[in-house]
């Protein structure tokens, strides 16, 4: 069945479902589930669900490329420096200073999404716990390698990142950022995440707030 026609999950909930069946229960004494948000948090709500761990929330912002938004060269978190694609900048003929106003504001936005998830309650702690960061799909692997930065600055005992899509050799820009990496579907003709899902509707601040207040109560 060819690329254009093939829809590998229903849903981000039905990803999530695989997604921890494939992760089965490994040995962790702690783990910790974080969705990065927004569209990694429905799939993580499953895994958490299945690991019977907390499920906690990261944010990481893409900095796209002036003119051309959507093309992410770098990302960054709330804290700690901006990771820039360099390969890309210097294709681009840009250099991180040019792309400092665009950082910012996304780092802004970083933190106001946070503030919103949280709620006032305090984040899931991942000093010295197994963590598994978990997203909806990876592409240009921008944003996860920023989120998975900024976690290994809390000092986990044990960082992975999962996904259930991901474009061809997309792991390999992660080898050097988690411990492991988990993709169940590495499509040879992968143009976008949104491609290998039936419905892949914007997840809103909304839900994932409902997610995180669910999962703490339950």
């Amino acid at each position: 069945m060819s690329s254009a026609t093939y829809r590998a999950f229903a849903d981000r909930r039905m990803a999530g479902r695989q997604l921890a069946r494939a992760i089965g229960r490994p040995d962790w004494p702690d783990p910790v589930v974080l969705g990065l948000a927004r569209g990694g948090v429905p799939v993580a709500a499953e895994v958490a669900r299945e690991l019977g761990a907390p499920l906690g929330v990261a944010v990481s912002r893409k900095i796209g490329a002036p003119g051309h938004p959507e093309f992410g060269v770098g990302a960054v978190t709330a804290d700690g420096p901006p990771y820039y694609d360099m390969d890309t900048l210097r294709r681009l003929g840009l250099r991180p200073a040019d792309l400092e106003q665009t950082c910012e504001a996304e780092r802004a936005e970083a933190r106001r999404r946070l503030d919103r998830y949280h709620g006032g309650r305090v984040a899931v702690a991942a000093r010295g716990r197994d963590v598994l960061l978990v997203d909806d799909g990876l592409a240009t692997g921008v944003t996860a390698t920023a989120a998975l930065r900024a976690l290994r600055r809390a000092e986990p005992r044990r960082l992975v990142f999962a996904t259930p899509v991901c474009a061809v050799r997309a792991p390999e820009m992660l080898r050097d950022e988690a411990d492991d990496v988990l993709c169940l579907v590495e499509p040879e003709q992968f143009r976008a995440v949104g491609q290998w899902y039936q419905d892949f509707s914007q997840t809103s601040d909304e839900e994932v707030v409902a997610l995180l207040q669910a999962a703490a109560s339950s």
